[in-house]
């Protein structure tokens, strides 16, 4: 077995220290790349945790300074995002680290790609727009990744999901030249994480794995990873809610999260598709909302995935590879990690499905989900989930 608790340097694809303590390293990181005050942006439940004031710890170590924007929603805004920019000028900062989970890393990466282009607003991003190719690595600051949950997978990327406040949609931002210098994965960051966070977020990046590698493409590299990212993640979930001060458990969330994170760029599906619609207009827990979604979308996506169960059987330790018994052992995880089963649970109502499957429909990971469906079907699966049908 691997020792979760050992430092680890990554180079694929940017560097990553792993390992307890590396979050220490950071002021030594911002030293040797030039900078000199960067701006921490974390979300608004974070602010006062003990990794906020490590990170400024370690910066101060290096002799450099720092402030902190924590006026991040659970599901970040295009509003948030300006706010955030205004922060970064004023306090002349020269680079962006995005410590936290989903929400506190997008909100710091779309705070890093205003300050590259401000003046053509966040929207230019937008991952279905044509992309500027005008812009260059050296025109985005410097960006430094730390997740302190096992979930959201994103610290390798730029990308970030955002909420449209006009039309109350997510939309995914990013720039294909604007990369983190570095992501710290720190597993003793995560030890304080409460045990419904631990779960939801690790629901999530079982999710990540699970959708990249249910897609169509050919694309090793992804389908490896995402394996490997779901092995690590069934296997250690459990033990990180029953001890969560296991180092182990926690080292092997987070590499698993991290895989998973990097097999996306694949794509993802349906699952997805429906949670970033019922985030934007019920700012749900997005690891949660996609937990409550994944057995419907399953279910719908079996005919279209009947090769990918057996591989996905065999990462997870099952001894059966057939379709029901990989939905089942799935289930019973969520249910260990005591996920409700309806979305009427999480606060949507019957008014608003429709409207969610239209928006849903156009959401790019709906282009890559394994099996075609219309407004109607995703419909189909909202109604589905709200009644709690597995």
């Amino acid at each position: 077995m691997q020792d979760m608790t050992q430092s680890h340097d990554w180079t694929f694809p940017i560097p990553v220290l792993f390992g307890p303590g590396r979050l220490a390293e950071l002021g030594a990181i911002c030293q040797s790349n030039g900078i000199k005050r960067p701006l921490i942006v974390t979300d608004r439940a974070s602010r006062d945790l003990p990794f906020v004031q490590a990170a400024q710890d370690a910066v101060a170590a290096a002799g450099l300074s720092s402030d902190v924007f924590s006026e991040v929603s659970p599901n970040p805004t295009d509003h948030d995002a300006a706010t955030g920019l205004q922060i970064y000028r004023q306090g002349a900062h020269d680079a962006v680290i995005a410590l936290g989970g989903g929400s506190g890393m997008d909100a710091g990466k779309a705070i890093s790609l205003l300050a590259g282009s401000s003046e053509r607003g966040l929207w230019v991003y937008d991952y279905d727009t044509d992309v500027d190719e005008s812009l260059k690595a050296s025109d985005f600051p410097p960006l430094i990744c730390i997740p302190t949950t096992a979930g959201t997978g994103a610290e390798t990327e730029s990308t970030a999901m955002v909420t449209d406040t006009q039309a109350y949609i997510k939309r995914c931002v990013w720039h294909p030249t604007h990369k983190p210098l570095a992501a710290i994965l720190d597993p003793a960051v995560t030890v304080g994480l409460p045990r419904n966070l631990t779960a939801w977020t690790g629901c999530d990046a079982m999710v990540h794995a699970i959708e990249a590698y249910s897609i169509r493409d050919f694309h090793p590299l992804c389908d490896g990873m995402a394996l490997e990212g779901l092995r690590l993640v069934y296997r250690w979930l459990p033990e990180a809610l029953a001890d969560p001060t296991s180092l182990q458990a926690r080292g092997g969330m987070l590499a698993g999260s991290c895989l998973a994170g990097i097999s996306f760029l694949k794509g993802l599906g349906l699952v997805h598709s429906i949670s970033h619609m019922v985030g934007a207009e019920y700012n749900t827990q997005h690891g949660l909302t996609n937990a409550v979604i994944l057995p419907v979308v399953l279910r719908y996506n079996a005919p279209s995935i009947t090769d990918k169960i057996g591989p996905m059987s065999q990462a997870m330790g099952l001894e059966t590879t057939d379709f029901n018994s990989f939905h089942d052992a799935i289930c019973q995880r969520l249910d260990d990690c005591d996920i409700p089963r309806s979305l009427v649970d999480l606060g949507v109502e019957e008014s608003a499905v429709d409207r969610l499957a239209e928006k849903a429909h156009g959401d790019a990971a709906t282009g890559t989900n394994p099996r075609a469906s219309t407004p109607a079907d995703i419909a189909k699966l909202i109604r589905e989930a709200m009644a709690g049908a597995r």
